[in-house]
């Protein structure tokens, strides 16, 4: 499947099937060479520390015959499961004259383009803001292509802002406790951090909606949480006729 598709209504951009096909060859490959190596770096390990890894004795156990084939299907299976762990976690971006539409890991967003006064990357994200600064769409897209996306904002005239946020200067690094934040935005990010650290995205998702709610933006880096305040009065959409 291509990477990106295209069609008159729509494009559709998604991680390059080429990838996952690297990720399984490459595991394959990595079991094999462990095949041939991982007696020696046993023995080397006992030389060295007096102790290896069980399941490295294990495997130096097994004859070269025998031990190059097992580790390479070893390879393989765990390249297929990162492969299928990939698939699900990439999003699929389609981009239409009247919407963004995103599917990431089961879950979908539609946002209709007459919200969106900014499109852009910031380091791995795709991020959409409306009028009043608000973050309408943060994602992570690192292995989707950055020229495929600006390509297919420029294809529906969406107002493509390049590769840094606008607001870049503005995102500061959370500090808990900091007077800065009221206390309620603390506890916040506060249950943010544990969700993402606990693996639970639901909760670590409510919690940056709540943010949102009370006019913050808020992005990873580097295992940090940076936050800013929304520089605009937020005006609530008039209801639809």
């Amino acid at each position: 499947m291509d990477a990106t598709a295209v069609d008159e209504q729509a494009v559709t951009i998604r991680m390059p099937q080429v990838w996952l096909w690297l990720i399984g060859v490459g595991t394959a490959l990595l079991g094999f060479g462990a095949g041939f190596g991982v007696g020696p770096l046993v023995r080397a390990l006992l030389d060295l520390t007096g102790s290896a890894p069980a399941p490295l004795r294990l495997a130096a156990r097994l004859p070269t015959a025998w031990a190059v084939p097992a580790l390479t299907l070893l390879g393989a299976g765990i390249g297929a499961w990162m492969a299928v762990v990939a698939h699900r976690e990439s999003p699929v971006v389609t981009v239409t004259a009247e919407d963004i539409t995103i599917h990431v890991d089961g879950a979908g967003l539609l946002v209709r383009r007459d919200r969106i006064a900014a499109v852009f990357t910031d380091g791995r994200d795709l991020v959409a803001l409306d009028a009043a600064e608000r973050e309408l769409i943060r994602v992570r897209a690192g292995d989707l292509s950055t020229e495929h996306l600006r390509d297919a904002f420029a294809r529906f005239e969406y107002p493509w802002r390049g590769t840094t946020d606008p607001r870049e200067a503005d995102f500061t690094p959370w500090v808990d406790g900091t007077p800065d934040l009221e206390e309620a935005a603390h506890a916040l990010l506060r249950t943010r951090k544990r969700a993402l650290t606990d693996k639970r995205p639901g909760a670590a998702e409510q919690a940056l909606d709540d943010l949102r709610a009370r006019g913050l933006a808020v992005r990873d880096r580097k295992g940090a949480q940076q936050y800013r305040r929304r520089s605009r009065p937020h005006r609530p959409e008039a209801p639809e006729a």
